[in-house]
């Protein structure tokens, strides 16, 4: 039996309710119905954006269940959530894990960041048969948060390489970066990769060595190849700057608003448009049309215009 919380039995059997799905499409309430407006302009700016770029998903290649990994799944309230790291992915996935949780956890803040990450804490959608996934993804509602590609992209390496706990990510990929794009390199920083330049990272990612490598780091793939927006179709695409309406908006869709509501606080080590822009002041204008057309998918799907600070060639 499920022990009581301020949930209590609304959270684990929403049967015979709408789903989530239901009410996005067919809203009851008038204060959704608008919002409902919004998310069809941004499910509209991805249908076009794949069909007028066709050309690249020509070859339309079948998903495999390793494509599906960042699909996570919430059975009890018919949600599929896919996440894109450094876009408020550790907050979404502590609010899966109440959700998903059956009374075990209420307050998404108190859930540790690091159990959050714990792959079996929540059930993606590779983990299902092939069946129940074409049942998932025809019935539940799937939604994803977005963010400005190269903001995302300045939290990711603020994050990785200049933080010092960080030494796996030094010792995986910042060894490499600097043995590939540093002349004259030291011992030390070969060793321990630990003092990575942003021009160096970006070098690194516009490197066709790279990409023929293996696939991007999940932290600064693209959405695009992270969600597959061109094959699944999202119901809901939120963004990083709206994130908190977007978030409530979802969890009042469904059905769990009144008691649960995204946790917002104010981070002041946040990146943000004028951090980025500092940061790719020393990028030359032949990096930054390259590493532009790395992430063009990702600015024109998502409605993001090219940033007034780029000097693209």
């Amino acid at each position: 039996v499920m022990r009581r919380n301020p949930f209590g039995m609304d959270i684990c059997c929403r049967k015979g309710s709408r789903s989530p799905l239901q009410e996005l499409y067919n809203p009851t309430q008038v204060s959704l119905s608008n919002t409902a407006i919004l998310h069809q302009i941004r499910r509209d700016q991805v249908t076009d954006t794949c069909r007028a770029n066709s050309v690249s998903s020509r070859k339309r290649r079948v998903l495999t269940p390793n494509d599906l990994k960042h699909l996570v799944v919430d059975e009890d309230h018919e949600m599929i959530y896919c996440y894109v790291p450094k876009v408020a992915c550790t907050n979404w996935k502590r609010v899966m894990m109440v959700l998903t949780g059956r009374g075990k956890y209420s307050d998404p803040m108190k859930i540790p960041a690091n159990e959050a990450h714990v792959s079996s804490n929540l059930k993606t959608l590779n983990q299902y048969s092939i069946p129940e996934i074409n049942h998932r993804l025809k019935n539940y509602m799937k939604f994803l948060f977005v963010r400005e590609p190269f903001e995302r992209l300045v939290s990711a390496y603020r994050n990785k390489f200049t933080q010092k706990y960080n030494t796996s990510f030094h010792k995986r990929y910042g060894t490499k970066i600097v043995r590939r794009q540093r002349k004259n390199a030291t011992q030390e920083a070969l060793r321990k990769g630990d003092d990575v330049k942003f021009e160096e990272f970006v070098a690194y990612l516009i490197d066709p060595h790279t990409q023929r490598e293996e696939p991007f780091n999940e932290h600064w793939q693209t959405v695009y190849s992270l969600c597959h927006p061109c094959h699944i179709h999202y119901d809901l695409i939120g963004k990083y700057e709206t994130l908190e309406e977007d978030s409530n908006y979802i969890l009042q869709l469904a059905g769990v608003g009144n008691y649960l509501k995204f946790p917002t606080y104010a981070k002041s080590t946040r990146t943000t448009d004028e951090m980025t822009t500092e940061f790719f002041q020393n990028i030359s204008s032949e990096h930054q049309t390259q590493l532009y057309e790395v992430y063009k998918l990702d600015f024109l799907m998502f409605n993001y215009s090219v940033p007034s600070y780029l000097k693209l060639e």
